[in-house]
């Protein structure tokens, strides 16, 4: 079959406008999108799936398509935002388990994959959110904890109501279900969908996030909770960038509200603050047992490896080394003044996520290449990410940045302002 023409302008193209191009199949797209992003690196652009050498950490060694050998950078780019993926106590947990039980489960949970280290597991989550026992349920992904959730528990006669903020995976876990959007923390848009919806479905659920992963801003969950419980409804928050991090004893976002014996579901992620990966999610002891019976992951995938016993030690440090989560803190607070006192736009970040907004996905491209090459390594976001004009480059901070490293990065940034003029006008 001879090479279609996509009539593609590479210069105001997305990686979304790939996904279904007229006339071509699916073969046909990938030639195309390949022949993008070989552009995009020769714009100096193509700053993704840079290869570490080194694990998470503050600073990281990086191959990437700017230099012909391994770079070492300051890390911007990792959720790891206390570190524990590297914290002593942890990895020899994750090792004893390992030597313990092997390096896999075997088979799903329901049919022979259910270890003991997983009971182990869920129940430490349950106490950890001083819930009663059998109140959780592990996944071996966050991503899937909340796709896999919401497939099981909504149907053709429910509805989710979303803000439109959420996590993708909170989108695949509506393909069976009814949903509607709202424009983010907007209550007056979420009553008039709660008003809609309340007599025409069976399930209604509002969900939302703690932590919102772009903007690093915060949900108006006590808000939202009252008026989701004025309309009869039931509440989901995903809370994983939050739990481990925010709140006086570390249990995130929802703890800020006093709402963590209120919310119906609780889903989070262990890639992040734990340091390792899967996800949970944290509800009723009915819920949890129905999701285990009946969320296909637990069914047909087998589930998380022995070196979860590295969790149980990182669940522990929440609260026997709070220092980690003041440490974060500080940094938070003297990283934001750095760049507030240089007019750049951080939008209402509340958390370690903290996104220079610059608008021009072709700017913002240009920016991430330039701190690169001034040894600051970060995420240029762009659509479909974010809205087309709200391109940004996206930060995440960890406890173990020094103010030295805090410094160098402001620096940076001073340069690129310079350079790219990316701070607010007047």
């Amino acid at each position: 079959m001879p090479a279609l023409q996509h009539n593609i302008d590479f210069n105001k193209a997305s990686f979304k406008d790939f996904e279904s191009i007229p006339n071509h199949n699916s073969f046909q797209s990938a030639k195309a999108f390949k022949e993008f992003t070989d552009y995009m690196e020769v714009q100096g652009h193509m700053n993704y799936r840079f290869v570490t050498h080194n694990g998470c950490g503050a600073e990281v060694l990086v191959s990437s398509p700017f230099d012909d050998k391994p770079q070492r950078c300051i890390s911007l780019v990792s959720n790891d935002y206390l570190n524990f993926t590297q914290h002593p106590k942890v990895k020899a947990a994750a090792i004893e388990g390992i030597q313990k039980y092997g390096t896999g489960a075997g088979a799903s949970p329901l049919i022979g994959g259910h270890h003991e280290y997983h009971v182990m597991l869920e129940d430490k989550l349950s106490a950890f959110f001083n819930r009663p026992k059998d109140s959780s349920i592990i996944y071996t992904t966050g991503y899937t904890a909340n796709s896999a959730t919401l497939l099981a528990m909504l149907k053709k006669n429910d509805c989710a109501i979303v803000d439109m903020a959420v996590h993708a995976s909170v989108y695949e876990g509506l393909l069976e279900t009814n949903f509607k959007r709202f424009p983010h923390n907007s209550l007056i848009h979420l009553e008039r969908a709660l008003s809609d919806a309340q007599s025409k479905y069976q399930t209604r659920m509002v969900v939302i996030d703690g932590v919102y992963s772009q903007n690093g801003d915060l949900a108006k969950m006590d808000e939202i909770y009252e008026l989701t419980k004025q309309y009869g409804a039931f509440l989901m928050v995903d809370d994983a960038h939050g739990i481990g991090v925010l709140g006086k004893n570390g249990r995130g976002a929802i703890e800020l509200f006093n709402l963590l014996d209120k919310v119906d579901i609780i889903s989070g992620t262990l890639s992040k603050a734990f340091g390792h990966i899967g996800g949970f999610v944290v509800s009723k002891p009915e819920i949890a047992n129905y999701l285990k019976f009946q969320s296909r992951q637990q069914v047909f995938s087998s589930t998380s490896t022995p070196a979860i016993n590295g969790l149980l030690t990182a669940i522990d440090l929440i609260d026997t080394e709070p220092l980690w989560r003041i440490k974060l803190a500080e940094n938070v607070a003297y990283y934001k003044k750095g760049l507030l006192d240089m007019k750049l736009d951080i939008g209402a970040s509340a958390s370690p996520i903290i996104p220079i907004k610059i608008g021009d996905p072709h700017k913002t491209g240009d920016a991430a290449r330039l701190l690169f090459k001034a040894g600051v390594y970060a995420n240029a976001i762009v659509y479909p990410g974010v809205s087309r004009k709200d391109a940004r480059i996206r930060t995440s901070l960890m406890a173990t940045h020094t103010q030295e490293h805090l410094d160098t990065i402001l620096n940076a940034f001073e340069y690129v302002n310079q350079k790219l003029n990316i701070s607010k006008a007047d």
